[in-house]
């Protein structure tokens, strides 16, 4: 079987203009590790969200107790989850000053719009199931 190569009878490939040329595409997803942080973050109380007083700390040393969700190692992740669990709470009245540390950890605002969007989804099919 022979081989034609039809690639020079095509000539050059033909640029698009200027105007048309789609612009970069911002990140606006989460990977699947910040899903399964937000996920984990609609269980977390938002006492968690608090360092554990002295008593605390000092019945815990006693007893052995330990809390249940401590401070994420990465704190990138951390800011996610702290965002989280107060989206998970209190909806979209989140306090400014954990969307200040959440943009600071390196998260864009299409990528809080889009976290916020699903949580709501999630409280409300939440709601809906406890009515039901």
């Amino acid at each position: 079987m022979a081989y034609l190569n039809f690639a020079s009878l095509q000539g050059s490939p033909i640029d698009a203009p200027v105007d048309v040329a789609v612009a970069p595409r911002t990140h606006t997803g989460l990977s699947a590790l910040e899903w399964q942080v937000v996920a984990i973050a609609q269980h977390d109380r938002l006492s968690s969200l608090e360092k554990p007083g002295k008593l605390s700390t000092a019945l815990g040393m006693i007893f052995g107790g330990q809390r249940p969700n401590p401070e994420l190692a990465d704190t990138r992740l951390e800011a996610l989850r702290r965002l989280a669990v107060l989206a998970w709470h209190k909806g979209y009245a989140v306090p400014r000053a954990a969307i200040r540390a959440f943009h600071d950890a390196g998260f864009t605002t299409d990528q809080y719009e889009t976290l916020l969007a699903s949580i709501s989804r999630g409280r409300a099919a939440l709601n809906q199931g406890l009515r039901a």
